[in-house]
């Protein structure tokens, strides 16, 4: 992805070599390995299990320790901070014609753990938004286990695959769409909910397609085999992949994120169309 010589945004923060001193939720081993599939690209779903863990796995508070960022970390942080403004500028053009104003989110860099006003948690529960502070909060390690845990192809524009897919989030959470998934899954049964939490994670795909649409139309972005990575990302943390991967069956009614197929789909018809109208995932499942 070309992203040199881009503005800075007051809204990225990078607390990497800051450990926090906070108790966290979110431990190694079997509970995070359960964290990890139920929240890869997870949205706003790790709100829904906090509480079950903060019983399962107490943390002790620790002192808040510093150390200095290697060139790569960044570098990295560069790289992040670049997507992030794109996000901002595609996103305060798309609500403008649509004669909207953008509130722009926060994008947090942390190492190991962070608390947010969603509870708190580690790099277990991989990329996540949080729509309390409206915030999205990344360990970049996490693409070093998509790549070296779930076979993805890797590159940078796996990573600003899966930013422009929790920015989605936020933008859910500014529609008003967030809110109206939650209200239809009250009452529902759990593969009823499931489904309607697919709709919001394919629809966030779909945003992340609209976005390297508007990007690659403003800044002509991308570069050879940037789409393949995306796709390769998507493809990845499928739901059907991982249960395939982690438990060698896949159960379908207990998909929350949608099928390696849809997640594709979804994230190309955004990128071919770029018209945030034709994202109604919800049709699919009424």
């Amino acid at each position: 992805m070309k992203w040199s010589g881009r503005r800075s945004s007051e809204n990225f923060e990078d607390r990497r070599g800051m450990s926090s001193g906070g108790k966290t939720i979110v431990g190694g081993g079997i509970i995070g390995i359960v964290i990890l599939l139920l929240n890869t690209f997870g949205g706003e779903n790790a709100q829904m299990i906090t509480p079950i863990l903060e019983q399962m796995n107490q943390g002790q508070s620790a002192p808040t320790e510093k150390r200095a960022l290697t060139a790569e970390e960044i570098e990295e942080g560069k790289f992040v901070e670049a997507v992030l403004v794109d996000s901002e500028d595609v996103w305060d053009k798309i609500f403008k014609e649509n004669n909207m104003q953008y509130k722009r989110p926060k994008l947090i860099l942390f190492t190991q753990g962070v608390d947010t006003e969603c509870g708190s948690a580690t790099s277990a529960s991989g990329p996540f938004y949080c729509p309390a502070d409206q915030k999205v909060y990344m360990d970049l390690t996490f693409f070093n286990e998509l790549k070296t845990k779930f076979g993805a192809q890797g590159g940078d524009f796996a990573t600003a695959y899966v930013i422009a897919h929790e920015i989605g989030h936020h933008v859910q959470t500014l529609l008003g769409t967030s809110s109206k998934m939650r209200q239809m899954q009250e009452g529902k049964s759990q593969a009823e909910a499931n489904a309607l939490s697919v709709a919001l994670e394919l629809q966030a795909d779909f945003y992340a397609g609209v976005w390297t649409h508007y990007n690659q139309k403003m800044k002509n972005i991308l570069e050879e085999g940037d789409l393949e990575e995306a796709l390769s990302a998507a493809h990845a943390v499928g739901d059907d992949a991982i249960q395939a991967k982690m438990q060698g069956h896949i159960v379908p009614e207990t998909f929350t994120h949608g099928t390696s197929a849809q997640r594709k789909a979804w994230f190309m018809k955004g990128y071919k169309t770029g018209d945030i109208k034709q994202g109604n995932t919800f049709e699919e499942i009424n």
